[in-house]
C-alpha cells in the first residue's frame, strides 16, 4: 500500500512539474551542422596560429627562446585556467548559448590582432636579418602591446569555448529518448573526430603557409576561419537549444566549509551515517551519494544543534547555519580529486616540452623529405602525436579493454586511475627517450659536418629530424592513456551539477603544467648560467645540454608517479556505480572497499 502510494504521489510530482515547464524542442541532429562546422573551423583558426606561435615570436618578434617558450607557456596557462571562470560565469549567469557566441567572436577578433603585427610593418620589429650578424633588436612597448593584446583576447575566447563547446553540442538532444542517447554517443565521436582532424590540417597545411610563404597570409588563414566560425555559430542560432544558467555549485561548497569552521568545536557524533542532517532538494539532479569516512571535519557542518532551526519541507531555515549530509559528501568528492589533480600539474611538463623545447630540436635538424630540397616545418612534428592518439584510442577500446576484460574480469579491463598511472609512466619513458635523442642530435652536431646555420640558432645538425617521431608517438600515447582517462575520471568522480567545473580542472591541470614548466625553465637557466657544463637552455642547443633538462624531468616524473600511487591507494571513489567497491561486513556495520589499484 505504502509503495502504491509513493508512486502516486512521484507520478503527481512529475505532472505538476511538466505542466510548469515549457516543453523543449530537440532538434538533435538538425543543429550539427552549425555546432560542428563552428567547432570545426574554431580548432582551425585557433590551433593553427598556435602550433606556430613560439617560432613566430623568436624569428618575427625577435624573442630569445627563453623568453618565447615562457610566453607561450604563461599563455596556454593562463588560456587554461580561464576555463574556470568561463564554466562558472556561464552556470551562474549567462548560460553556454551567449558565453560560446561572446568567447567566438573575441577569439576572432584576437587572432585578427595577432594577423596584423604580421602584415602591417610597424607592428613588429626589423627582421634579424637585415641587421648582419649584431644583435637583434627586440620589439619595441607599443609592438609587445598589441601582440598581448591578441593574446589576451584569444584567453578570453578560450575560456568560454573550451568548457562549453561540447556541453552546448549534448545540450542539443533529449537525454530522456533512445535515439536522443544514440544521437550524444555519435557527437561525442565526430566532436573528437573534427578536432583531431582540424589539428592534423593546422600543423601541416597552415603551418607550411606561416613558415614557408608567409606569416601575414599564414596568420590571416585562422582569422578567417575564425570568422565563418562566427556566422555559422549564430546562422543556427534559431534552432539551438538554449539551456539556462541554473546557478553555480560554488555556493553549496563555500556553505559546507564555511559551516564546517563555525563548528569545528563540535563533538564528533557516533555513526555518523545515520545522525547526520539528511536532506536532498526535490529538484537536485544529482544522484544520492553514501557516507564515506574521509575528511570527517566536514561532517560538523551536517551537525544539528540546537540553535538550528528546519523547516517544514525538510530543508535547513539557514543553509549558512546546517548543511546536509549529501552536500557534505559532494564537497568530499571534490577534495578527493585535488590530490590526483596535482598529479596531473607534474604529468602535464613533458606533454609541455613536446610543444616546446622538442620544436626547437627539429629546428637544429634535418627537416628535408627525403632526397628533396622540401623541409617539413618544424612545428609539423606535433603531428606525429596526434596521429598515435589517434591510432591507439581505437585499439585500446577494441583489442586491449576487451582482453584485460578476459583476464581479469572487470568491466573496464582496469580502474581509471590504474590507467593514468600508466600514461604518467610511459610520461617518464618519453623524456628518456627525448634526452637519448637530443644527446644523438647534439654529438652529430658537434663531430659531423652540419647543414648551414638556424637562423638565431645555431649549426643545423645532419641527424635527421625523423628520430624525433618516436618521442612525439609516446608523447600520443601519454595522452591517449593519461590525458583521455584524467577527462573521464573528473567526468565520473563529480556530482552531477560539478560537471562543468569537472571538465575546467582538467584544463586547470593543463594551465598549471604549463606555469610550472615555465619555473622550470627559468630556475633551470639561472641555476646553470655559470656552472661548468654551462647554460643547459641556450639559444644554440648545441651549445647546452637539453637532454640533462629532459633527464631532470623524468626523475621529477619518478617522484610523481610514487605520489600518485599513494594517492591512487588511498582514494574512494565516488558511489558504487563507478567503481570496483565491494560491500564488506566489518562488525555488523557495511563499509566500503575503495581502493583502485585492487
Amino acid at each position: 500500500m505504502e509503495k502504491n502510494e509513493k508512486e502516486t504521489m512521484e507520478k503527481h510530482e512529475e505532472t505538476v512539474t511538466a505542466d510548469h515547464e515549457p516543453e523543449i524542442n530537440y532538434r538533435g541532429w538538425k543543429a550539427m551542422p552549425f555546432i560542428i562546422g563552428n567547432e570545426t573551423f574554431e580548432k582551425l583558426g585557433a590551433i593553427g596560429t598556435l602550433a606556430n606561435l613560439l617560432i613566430y615570436l623568436t624569428t618575427v618578434f625577435n624573442l630569445k627562446s627563453i623568453t618565447a617558450a615562457t610566453m607561450i607557456n604563461v599563455f596556454n596557462g593562463t588560456a587554461n585556467f580561464g576555463t574556470l571562470v568561463g564554466a562558472f560565469l556561464c552556470d551562474t549567469y549567462f548560460g553556454r548559448y551567449k558565453t560560446l557566441g561572446f568567447a567566438t567572436v573575441a577569439s576572432f577578433v584576437g587572432l585578427l590582432a595577432i594577423q596584423l603585427t604580421a602584415a602591417i610593418p610597424e607592428l613588429h620589429p626589423h627582421r634579424c636579418a637585415a641587421q648582419g650578424s649584431g644583435e637583434c633588436k627586440g620589439p619595441a612597448g607599443g609592438q609587445l602591446a598589441f601582440l598581448l593584446t591578441g593574446l589576451g583576447l584569444m584567453i578570453v575566447g578560450a575560456g568560454g569555448i573550451r568548457p562549453c563547446n561540447l556541453a552546448f553540442g549534448v545540450d542539443q538532444f533529449n537525454p530522456k529518448t533512445e535515439a536522443g542517447k544514440r544521437g550524444i554517443d555519435s557527437f561525442f565521436n565526430w566532436y573528437f573526430f573534427t578536432f583531431t582532424f582540424a589539428q592534423m590540417i593546422s600543423l601541416t597545411l597552415i603551418v607550411y603557409v606561416q613558415s614557408n610563404v608567409s606569416w601575414a597570409i599564414g596568420l590571416g588563414i585562422p582569422a578567417i576561419l575564425m570568422l565563418i566560425a562566427c556566422v555559422v555559430y549564430f546562422v543556427g542560432s534559431k534552432i539551438y537549444v538554449k539551456v539556462k544558467a541554473t546557478g553555480s555549485p560554488i555556493a553549496s561548497v563555500a556553505q559546507v566549509i564555511v559551516v564546517a569552521i563555525e563548528k569545528r568545536k563540535l563533538k564528533p557524533v557516533e555513526q555518523p551515517w545515520l545522525s547526520l542532517f539528511k536532506y536532498i532538494p526535490p529538484k537536485s539532479i544529482n544522484s544520492k551519494l553514501p557516507y564515506t569516512d574521509q575528511f570527517r571535519f566536514l561532517d560538523k557542518a551536517a551537525i544539528v544543534t540546537p540553535q538550528d532551526q528546519i523547516n517544514p519541507d525538510g530543508s535547513p531555515a539557514n543553509p549558512w547555519r546546517l548543511c546536509s549530509m549529501q552536500q557534505v559528501e559532494e564537497v568530499k568528492c571534490l577534495f578527493r580529486v585535488l590530490p590526483i589533480w596535482a598529479s596531473q600539474i607534474f604529468y602535464g611538463v613533458t606533454l609541455v616540452q613536446l610543444h616546446t623545447y622538442a620544436v626547437f630540436q627539429a629546428i637544429q635538424s634535418d627537416r628535408r623529405l627525403g632526397n628533396s630540397n622540401f623541409k617539413i616545418p618544424a612545428a609539423s612534428y606535433v603531428v606525429f602525436m596526434m596521429l598515435s592518439l589517434t591510432f591507439f584510442i581505437p585499439v585500446y577500446d577494441r583489442v586491449i579493454v576487451p582482453f584485460l576484460r578476459r583476464i581479469r574480469g572487470k568491466e573496464g579491463g582496469i580502474t581509471i586511475l590504474q590507467r593514468v598511472g600508466i600514461g604518467i609512466f610511459l610520461s617518464i619513458i618519453t623524456m628518456l627517450v627525448s634526452g637519448m635523442v637530443e644527446e644523438h642530435r647534439r654529438t652529430t652536431a658537434l663531430t659531423k659536418p652540419t647543414l648551414g646555420v638556424a637562423p638565431r640558432k645555431g649549426a643545423i645538425s645532419s641527424m635527421s629530424a625523423s628520430l624525433l617521431i618516436p618521442q612525439f608517438t609516446l608523447g600520443g600515447l601519454t595522452e591517449a592513456v593519461a590525458s583521455i582517462g584524467l577527462v573521464e575520471f573528473y567526468y565520473k568522480q563529480f556530482p552531477e551539477n560539478m560537471k562543468s567545473i569537472g571538465g575546467s580542472l582538467f584544463y586547470c591541470g593543463l594551465a598549471g603544467s604549463s606555469y610550472f614548466s615555465s619555473l622550470l625553465i627559468l630556475v633551470v637557466h639561472r641555476t646553470t648560467n655559470g656552472a661548468a657544463t654551462g647554460n643547459w637552455l641556450p639559444e644554440d642547443l648545441n651549445k647546452g645540454r637539453l637532454d640533462y633538462f629532459y633527464y631532470m624531468i623524468a626523475g621529477l616524473g619518478v617522484l610523481n608517479l610514487a605520489y600518485f600511487l599513494l594517492c591512487s591507494r588511498w582514494y574512494k571513489y565516488k558511489g558504487n556505480s563507478d567503481t570496483l567497491d565491494l560491500e564488506l561486513e566489518v562488525n555488523g556495520e557495511k563499509k566500503l572497499s575503495d581502493n583502485p589499484l585492487v
